[in-house]
Formats: C-alpha cells, sequence, structure tokens
C-alpha cells in the first residue's frame, strides 16, 4: 500500500525526463555557467559584456540557423564553415578596385559583389545537394568533399593574400551598430526569428521534422524527400555564405581558412542546444540555448585566470556531455515506460 503511490509519483517524473531531458539539460547548464561566471568574475555581469557576448556568437549563429535544418533531417554539413569562408572572400574579390580575372578594368558594384558571393554559396550548396540526393553519396563524405572544393576556391581567389575592401552595406551590417546595438546581432536574431517560424508554422518545416523523424514514413506520406534534403543544404549554404559575408566586415579581411574555427562552433550550439543528432527532434530555440552556452562558456573564461590552453579541453568536455546526453536521452525515448503492477 505504501509503495504503489510513490510509484505512481515516480511515473511523471520519468515521463518529464524521457520527453524533455534534452531541452532541460543545456538549460540548467546556461543558468550554472552563468551563476558560476556571475560570482567569479564582477566584470562578466554586465550590460557591455551581455553585447560582446552576443556579437561574438553572431557569426557562429548564422551558421548554425542553416545547420540546424540539416540536422534535423538526420543529415550533417561539414562543408559550411569552408562555404562561409569562399563567400567572404568572393565578396570582397569582386569588391576590389581591379578585377583580378582582367574582365573589365573598375570596380563592382557593392550589390553586384554580394549577389556573386550568394550565387557561388547557392551553386556550392545545390552541388552538395546534387550529390547526396542524385548520386547517393553520404552527406559526410559530400560535404566533406565539397569542404576542400571551397577551400580551393579560396585559394585560387586569394593567391595567398589579403583582401580588405567590402561593399558598404557589408561593412556596415558586419562591423556597424544602431542604437548601441550592434547590426550584426540584429541579423542574428532576424534569421533565427525566421528559422523559427519556417519550422513552427510552415508546410516545409512539418516536413523537414518528418523526414528526420521518421524518412521511409515521410515518402508514404508523399512527402518529395529528397528535394527537402536538397532544399537543407542549400539553406545552410546561404545563411554561411551570409555569416561568411558579415564576418569579413567583422574580423577587417578576408583571407584564407579564416572561418575554419566556426566548424565546431556551429555543430557544437546545435547539438549542445539539444537538437537531436537523429533527426527530428529539436529546433531553433534549442539551437539558441547552445549559442548561449558557447558564448558564455568562451567569454566567461576569459574573465577568469585560467590556462589558455585549458580552455580548448573544457569546451570539448562540454561537447562530449552534450553528445552523451543527446545520445542517452535518444535511447530513453525508445524505451517504453513499463506501469507499476
Amino acid at each position: 500500500m505504501l509503495y504503489q503511490p510513490t510509484a505512481d509519483r515516480a511515473m511523471p517524473i520519468r515521463t518529464f525526463l524521457k520527453h524533455q531531458m534534452r531541452n532541460v539539460a543545456p538549460f540548467v547548464t546556461l543558468i550554472a555557467l552563468l551563476a558560476f561566471f556571475g560570482v567569479a568574475s564582477p566584470s562578466f555581469a554586465t550590460m557591455d559584456n551581455a553585447y560582446n557576448i552576443l556579437t561574438q556568437i553572431s557569426v557562429a549563429g548564422i551558421m548554425a540557423v542553416g545547420l540546424t535544418f540539416v540536422i534535423l533531417c538526420a543529415e550533417i554539413d561539414l562543408s559550411f564553415a569552408a562555404i562561409a569562408n569562399a563567400a567572404g572572400i568572393a565578396v570582397a574579390y569582386f569588391t576590389v578596385q581591379e578585377s583580378y580575372v582582367n574582365v573589365a578594368n573598375m570596380p563592382l558594384s557593392g550589390a553586384v559583389a554580394v549577389c556573386l558571393a550568394l550565387l557561388t554559396c547557392v551553386a556550392l550548396g545545390l552541388i552538395n545537394a546534387f550529390g547526396l540526393t542524385v548520386i547517393g553519396i553520404p552527406s559526410f563524405i559530400m560535404t566533406l568533399a565539397m569542404m576542400q572544393i571551397a577551400a580551393g576556391i579560396c585559394a585560387l581567389l586569394v593567391r595567398g593574400q589579403i583582401l580588405y575592401a567590402v561593399p558598404d552595406v557589408v561593412k556596415t551590417l558586419g562591423s556597424g551598430s544602431i542604437g548601441g546595438i550592434p547590426w550584426i546581432v540584429i541579423v542574428l536574431a532576424i534569421f533565427l526569428l525566421v528559422g523559427h517560424l519556417v519550422l513552427t508554422y510552415t508546410r516545409f518545416g512539418r516536413y523537414v521534422y518528418m523526414v528526420g523523424g521518421n524518412r521511409e514514413a515521410a515518402e508514404y506520406s508523399g512527402v518529395n524527400v529528397k528535394w527537402v534534403l536538397a532544399a537543407v543544404l542549400v539553406i545552410s549554404a546561404v545563411c554561411s555564405g551570409v555569416a561568411g559575408m558579415l564576418g569579413v566586415a567583422y574580423f577587417g579581411s578576408a583571407q584564407q581558412n579564416e572561418f575554419d574555427g566556426y566548424l565546431l562552433d556551429a555543430i557544437a550550439a546545435v547539438v549542445v542546444g539539444g537538437t537531436s543528432l537523429f533527426g527530428g527532434r529539436g529546433g531553433i530555440g534549442n539551437t539558441i540555448i547552445g549559442l548561449c552556452i558557447l558564448g558564455v562558456l568562451n567569454n566567461g573564461l576569459d574573465h577568469v585566470e585560467i590556462d589558455s590552453f585549458l580552455k580548448i579541453l573544457i569546451r570539448g568536455l562540454i561537447l562530449l556531455a552534450a553528445l552523451i546526453i543527446n545520445v542517452y536521452a535518444q535511447n530513453l525515448r525508445a524505451t517504453p515506460i513499463e506501469s507499476p503492477d
């Protein structure tokens, strides 16, 4: 008689953990990091530092929006950082005073340079999509090859040099501010909002979750799975391209391998936030939490006295913990809950 009420109380807890662990764990982690760094360093808990954190995560955040679509489909894109680099170099390349290809001895307008850079991203995304959906190359291998292709494009355009010229609109959005708020943070917020609205309220968003949750069932339901997979890869490439162009303005130059470090950051943001590596679960809300965790962690470690080389280890451990929670949550959902006798 005494055991039954305890079991009844344990059931909702088990059910809650089964369905919400992937969402709760990142949020608890973020709160713990904020509390720790707020106590450890008085300079951390300031409004100016909050703007610094938002600015620091903006480039990776725009990339992570597109990557969220890909991972929700149970695929992976390893080329987005290289595509971002290619877009940043391309927009600077097409803005220089004299064209390296010597087609016209005059500078291209900013709009033309931006359009050509975006077209470059779309073309690379379409090649990824073609390899995955038509040829049947796994996304891991296809995007790994594209990473090298994009890196080759970067090398061909810059030839070891550093480019500094970017269109005025890119310079404003990447390094300017309005009312004290950096434009790049506003662009990040717009991308996050649009991504959330698309995934939550559109038919395409439902298709993304269906393809990631059960691809075979999605096909039987009449969903064009190949079209959805192609679309998310192009979305990832375009988001990366925008991030690359704004990143060049933010850093003040375009050079080879400039965005290589963002490969881990964007993937970590999506995974640490709780979006399932197995597809079908998660979303932009999870990505926002993951971005905040990485931003607070990286910024907070700079405010405390700690070995700079230890920071890399700590980031790796945080990512490993997120992966363990991700896999455990997936296994927990797959395990039926037995009601007590």
